[in-house]
């Protein structure tokens, strides 16, 4: 049986007579990165909001590592470590005080070797004992995750974490998520951009205006099967040739782009017919490439079926 660290149900948020959050339920297991998607004002905020306890619940149910949100308030957030918004040091102080600080403040017991271990966890050892106000935004984040992971929470939850970061902090950000994925820490993210999601997600849901429309592994979003259409590219010595002799074997339409390529939209056993037969024609074929389906493409798929159901 798969272990949900955090089980949302339900969730709603009303404001008057607007309805923020609609009715949205998910579920994250145990080590997986589990992200939110949608466009600004989407209700991502919102949720992540109502699951740490900063703004009440119209209605629905949070469970966190088996701690309901209403019966044990203190238990289920004893459970979390978040950052919802930038996070806020004393910039004077440093990395290691600032840490100091917290630990001292933590509800949980925190030693020395576990804060030690922590520090040399997000990679910051080198930068400690400076002052936070030298840090760069990079290592701000960084030292935002080592005070949400002190008390060895079991959810991380994380709003918008790469805003501001340039494309290198952006990567390493990414790389220490997985880690702590990998050592059994759940992370809840939201996010509007794709291309950073699709490489940093295990799974997503997609929230449009206060409802959830989806849920999909990442794997399932940018694996296609065998027996499904992809778009492939023929790199060829001669490509006005090799087109008139795919045309004559096959009905597909192909698309020329260049002197030395084509792309057809084929499935995944006709590749090696197609090139078969092109070099049993004696063209020289030099690549094939498949040109995988992305995040973005997957989530504007979804997104405007969705839209087309509202208009019927």
């Amino acid at each position: 049986m798969t272990d949900n660290i955090l089980q949302v149900k339900n969730l709603t948020k009303k404001i008057g007579s607007k309805t923020i959050v609609d009715n949205v339920s998910f579920a994250v297991q145990k080590g997986e990165i589990f992200g939110l998607l949608g466009p600004n004002g989407a209700g991502k905020t919102t949720i992540i909001r109502m699951i740490v306890g900063l703004i009440n619940r119209t209605g629905g149910k949070v469970s966190i590592n088996g701690h309901d949100l209403d019966t044990d308030f203190n238990g289920a957030l004893n459970e979390v470590g978040a950052i919802v918004e930038n996070p806020e040091f004393y910039g004077y102080m440093s990395g290691y005080k600032n840490l100091i600080h917290y630990k001292r403040m933590s509800r949980n017991e925190i030693s020395d070797e576990k804060l030690k271990e922590t520090i040399e966890l997000v990679k910051l050892d080198h930068a400690i004992q400076q002052k936070v106000k030298t840090y760069s935004l990079g290592m701000r984040q960084r030292l935002g995750v080592a005070q949400a992971i002190l008390h060895s929470p079991s959810l991380l939850i994380l709003d918008e974490p790469t805003n501001g970061l340039d494309p290198s902090g952006i990567r390493e950000f990414r790389d220490h998520l997985r880690m702590l994925a990998n050592n059994g820490v759940s992370v809840l993210v939201s996010s509007h951009l794709l291309s950073e999601m699709q490489l940093m997600c295990d799974r997503f849901a997609i929230i449009e205006k206060g409802k959830l429309i989806h849920i999909e592994s990442m794997s399932d979003t940018t694996n296609l099967e065998e027996t499904s259409a992809r778009e492939v590219t023929f790199t060829v010595n001669d490509c006005e040739k090799a087109v008139k002799i795919v045309e004559q074997n096959i009905t597909e339409s192909i698309i020329k782009n260049s002197e030395k390529q084509f792309t057809i939209s084929i499935d995944y056993q006709s590749i090696a017919a197609i090139n078969k037969l092109l070099v049993q024609s004696d063209i020289q074929v030099f690549e094939i490439s498949s040109v995988k389906k992305t995040l973005e493409d997957r989530f504007m798929e979804i997104t405007n079926s969705a839209k087309e159901v509202v208009k019927q």
